[in-house]
């Protein structure tokens, strides 16, 4: 899935000469947290987080705002004294997965969406990406997270897969994760139903290990 069927199209922006209140407002009313600038052209050009606005509002001055000097002093405070230049985004080829492992790397919370000219498309976040994943593994429906655990061998997660069509059981998604043990996977199903019982005694059988998905910890892997 890409980044250009996730994102958010009606993008939130402001300008650089705007004061910090006007972002701060603006923030509040459409319920976000960051905030792109764009140039004429609608070129991007920096980005604000509410924390950068935090960083920028000593507490001193906010508990006296009301005051004529201090309302001033805040007002001459602008987004372009605070803004991120030259953010971090992302392309519209982007995927999902290359969003999310690059927010890992970077540690930053939403990327501007950008076309070959630096024009600004949208923006996607760790909402977005949130809602993303929660679609692509079909979790939003009820049902059943089996944890199998498999020899890293060709063919193991089609004799899974057999076995849970032969109970003519839906999949909401597969997942597969390395294994804590050398030479093994584990295999993580989602099952669109609560009665699993006679598949999970067929995996039994056949020699598999299911382990209460609630046990695993991906930090045991190293």
């Amino acid at each position: 899935m890409f980044v250009s069927q996730s994102m958010t199209r009606d993008v939130i922006t402001i300008d650089k000469d705007a004061n910090i209140f006007e972002a701060k407002d603006k923030m509040a009313k459409h319920r976000i947290r960051h905030l792109p600038i764009v140039a004429k052209d609608n070129r991007i050009i920096g980005i604000v987080s509410d924390r950068d606005i935090r960083s920028a509002l000593p507490c001193s001055l906010l508990k006296d705002y009301d005051t004529g000097k201090a309302r001033e002093k805040l007002l001459d405070f602008k987004i372009k004294d605070i803004m991120i230049i030259d953010p971090f985004t992302v392309s519209l080829s982007y995927t999902i997965q290359d969003a999310l492992m690059l927010m890992q790397k970077t540690r930053v919370g939403a990327f501007p969406v950008v076309d070959e000219q630096g024009r600004i498309k949208g923006i996607i976040s760790t909402r977005d990406l949130l809602r993303s994943f929660i679609n692509v593994l079909g979790i939003e429906e009820p049902g059943t997270l089996l944890c199998i655990i498999v020899e890293e061998k060709i063919g193991q997660l089609k004799k899974i897969v057999d076995v849970i069509t032969e109970e003519n059981i839906s999949f909401g998604s597969v997942l597969v994760a390395r294994c804590w043990d050398e030479g093994k996977r584990a295999v993580f199903p989602y099952l669109l139903t609560k009665n699993v019982s006679r598949v999970k005694s067929k995996l039994k059988k056949m020699g598999y290990s299911l382990l209460d998905p609630t046990e695993w910890y991906i930090d045991d892997v190293s």
